[in-house]
């Protein structure tokens, strides 16, 4: 690169979706009774999260139990999305517990065009995503994020996934992410979503002249205030553009877990493109035939599912 500011900006606009990846065992880590010795700690401490969450999730402005938290850390970025969903522990452990499940709802995302699971050089199991910069890129100008994976608890009561990446795209590093999920009763679950990466100081200064120029209509999910005519006024900057990645990769969670087994592919595009669409001024991006086009192409190419 020959200047600070020569970062396409569109490599910046989607570097947070790569960012799927970047993961909460951060987050986790900073919190009290992080590292719990045991599934049924782990369970007693997601449990005790939902019930200081209580209110909050009760008033949720998303018109669903839900809680979006972002932060800038001294090293990079962090989400953390909090929810109640209509689905009972063992369904949601059935989905989510292979890494080829994982493709499948990650690749929902827009700028997701390609996964693959295999064996990490060291052992163990591994996720590849291939995500381009912009939607109507090919995939062969996609970069590549190898997420070693690991089933951390899988127990009645308790489900805990980490995926953990060294080394991303321009800049970017310990790319982290972790989901965890605990019984609160027979058809609801409490799941907890988080990410976080790290980046470099020319990372940081170029997203936030790409914030500050082409993105500064870009915001966010949480309310600083009110707009001049009564309007919410919403975050912007680093932490806006974490809210709109965390939130549309809940959402690839979300358009899973709804689907039926063996669900057609379109049938989840079309029920994560319709949940994005509730969000028009953080989440609108393309229309959906353009999304439906790219997805099937992608399937068509790789020959993966209907």
């Amino acid at each position: 690169m020959s200047s600070l500011f020569s970062l396409p900006a569109s490599w910046v606009r989607t570097l947070a979706g790569a960012v799927l990846l970047a993961a909460a065992a951060h987050a986790l880590a900073a919190s009290p009774g992080a590292a719990p010795a045991s599934a049924s700690a782990a369970a007693q401490a997601l449990r005790a999260t939902h019930q200081r969450m209580g209110a909050k999730l009760a008033q949720s402005g998303f018109g669903r139990p839900l809680q979006l938290d972002s932060m800038e850390t001294p090293n990079g970025l962090q989400g953390d999305i909090y929810a109640v969903v209509d689905h009972a522990l063992p369904e949601i452990s059935a989905a989510l517990k292979e890494p080829s499940r994982w493709c499948e709802l990650l690749t929902l995302h827009v700028n997701n065009r390609r996964c693959r699971t295999g064996t990490a050089p060291q052992g163990g199991e591994m996720l590849t995503l291939f995500v381009v910069r912009r939607y109507d890129k090919p995939v062969e100008q996609a970069f590549q994020l190898p997420f070693a994976y690991r089933l951390g608890s899988a127990t009645p009561e308790y489900l805990s996934v980490e995926m953990n990446a060294a080394n991303g795209p321009l800049g970017t590093s310990n790319y982290r992410v972790t989901l965890e999920a605990v019984a609160l009763d027979a058809g609801r679950s409490f799941l907890h979503f988080g990410y976080s990466y790290d980046h470099n100081m020319m990372v940081r200064m170029a997203t936030q002249a790409y914030l500050a120029t082409f993105g500064r209509n870009k915001v966010g999910f949480t309310v600083v205030g009110k707009e001049a005519d009564g309007q919410p006024d919403y975050i912007r900057g680093t932490r806006g553009l974490v809210e709109r990645n965390a939130m549309r990769y809940f959402l690839t969670l979300d358009a899973y877990l709804s689907s039926k087994a063996g669900a057609p592919a379109e049938q989840r595009e079309r029920s994560w493109f319709a949940a994005a669409e509730q969000y028009p001024r953080q989440l609108h991006e393309i229309e959906l035939d353009t999304y439906l086009a790219i997805k099937r192409e992608d399937r068509q190419r790789d020959g993966a599912g209907r």
